[in-house]
């Protein structure tokens, strides 16, 4: 499974950026599929590589989910209700794609 990191721009230069990471530190980013981003900018990265430019919130929500992944796996019991809020008393929805075959 790949889990996506939400990572800040720092700078950017020549199809890459360097980015601070959650626990503070910097990265080197591929930015072949967002283009060039500015400082301050949020990516939401997977495996080395901006796969989309989020806002500050959505940033704030994915951070908030990995922190309480980390606790939980710590064997702490975090709020997963206000961590996933945006999951709870929604139903899952399959793609339109995949909607569509079971027609």
């Amino acid at each position: 499974m790949c889990v996506g990191i939400p990572m800040q721009v720092l700078r950017s230069e020549d199809g890459r950026a360097l980015c601070r990471d959650r626990d503070g530190g910097e990265t080197w980013i591929d930015t072949l599929l967002t283009g060039p981003q500015p400082a301050g900018a949020w990516l939401m990265t997977f495996l080395g590589a901006a796969r989309d430019v989020i806002d500050a919130d959505e940033a704030a929500r994915s951070l908030a989910a990995l922190a309480a992944l980390d606790s939980l796996m710590a064997g702490g019991t975090p709020d997963l209700d206000a961590a996933f809020a945006d999951l709870v008393g929604r139903e899952p929805q399959l793609p339109d794609f995949l909607r569509d075959q079971k027609k």
